[in-house]
């Protein structure tokens, strides 16, 4: 695959400090601020570059002899982003995928326990709560606020039946960061398992999967990659416990492409992909990675934590109410979120920043109070959070 011109030698002060850069990297700059990254990111240039090329290779054969060769390289990357074996990698999209390949695979047995987060997003809540059909206690976390999951509270709710423990990395509102490697460590030494729902995290700061046991995320929030392209991580030494729950061609062994009589499945993780991969958004990942692994996550991760103290305290200044801001900075994300009690209100605000082009997401607690939700990447620049505050004062 060719090299995009602009990945040759980049880091983020250079980006941040050339605007001609800045707006070829990413092209949504020229037009609009974007804050949404926790929601559906814009694509980098070099991702479309790289599948305008492919969708033009794919005109002539959408799968080459290299086909083979081409996949395990988008699983290296995939297992760079997070410290693992590349056989332990499947490219799975979306999150949801993964997380119901965990709930659907594991032989759960009656009374078995999982705990998890009923105010998580709903993709990381529906397949835990679903499992209570088996007869499997779904226990559910209760933080005395909102996203706030610490080791403490998990390790309270284990019992002798606990089975698996199912967590975002980073709560989708509170912009609240798990300490998941205390928590891994943990459960590694009680045999109980772990699964991670990373959306949240991957691209925008370091996970790595040393005591982790499944991990899933799609790649178009921190990762800038398209919808529907995305890694689940299985631990190697799981692939006898977790069932893969869809079969096909691509992951039972067929020789000559004739079904046999016995399902035998592959050695690696491709054996929890049944069928053919979302080819095109896959090569738009892989570009994607290679420049957030080219920037360096721990740099990309910083920048992000900057921005989010800068936010802060010119909205707390402001006299607006941020959610989570006396959390600790290893508590934090690039998800800054700002509480307003009156719903239309929030509404107004919304549809103000909308119309100067700018985009933030819109949510609401379980309580009924309305948010809007910040989520620059490390592109972003603090005149473009002034610009945002600066409209919301108006």
């Amino acid at each position: 695959m060719h090299k995009h011109e602009s990945q040759v030698d980049l880091n983020i002060d250079h980006i941040l400090e050339d605007e001609a850069l800045r707006h070829r990297l990413f092209p949504v700059t020229r037009q609009r601020i974007f804050l949404a990254h926790a929601g559906v990111a814009p694509l980098p240039g070099p991702t479309v570059d790289t599948l305008k090329h492919e969708a033009e290779r794919a005109s002539i054969a959408q799968e080459s002899s290299d086909f083979l060769t081409e996949v395990e390289a988008i699983r290296r990357v995939a297992a760079r982003l997070i410290n693992a074996s590349s056989d332990e990698v499947a490219l799975l999209g979306p999150t949801s995928l993964g997380l119901n390949m965990v709930a659907n695979g594991l032989r759960w047995q009656k009374d078995d326990e999982v705990v998890f987060y009923p105010d998580d997003y709903p993709a990381n809540v529906y397949p835990w709560q679903a499992l209570a059909e088996q007869g499997v206690r779904c226990i559910p976390l209760q933080p005395e606020r909102a996203g706030e999951i610490t080791p403490d509270l998990v390790l309270k709710a284990l019992t002798p039946r606990t089975r698996l423990v199912a967590l975002a990395s980073c709560h989708f509102l509170s912009g609240f960061r798990l300490d998941y490697e205390g928590i891994a460590e943990e459960l590694n030494r009680r045999g109980v398992l772990f699964c991670l729902d990373a959306i949240q995290s991957l691209g925008a700061t370091t996970v790595d999967v040393r005591h982790i046991d499944f991990l899933a995320a799609d790649s178009h929030k921190w990762m800038l990659g398209p919808l529907g392209a995305g890694i689940f991580y299985v631990k190697r030494k799981h692939f006898d416990i977790l069932r893969p729950s869809l079969l096909g061609a691509w992951n039972v062994r067929s020789p000559g492409y004739v079904a046999q009589p016995n399902i035998v499945l592959e050695n690696t993780a491709r054996r929890y992909e049944p069928g053919s991969l979302n080819w095109l958004a896959l090569h738009g990942m892989k570009t994607s990675l290679e420049l957030i692994l080219g920037l360096g996550v721990k740099q990309i991760e910083a920048r992000l934590l900057d921005l989010r103290s800068f936010t802060e305290d010119k909205l707390l200044s402001a006299g607006f109410r941020v959610l989570g801001h006396a959390n600790r900075r290893s508590q934090k994300s690039g998800i800054t979120t700002i509480l307003i009690e009156n719903q239309e209100n929030a509404l107004a605000q919304a549809l103000k920043l909308r119309e100067n082009k700018i985009d933030i997401s819109l949510r609401q607690t379980r309580a009924g109070l309305s948010c809007l939700r910040l989520s620059p990447h490390f592109y972003n620049t603090e005149r473009e959070i002034e610009e945002v505050i600066k409209i919301l004062l108006s």
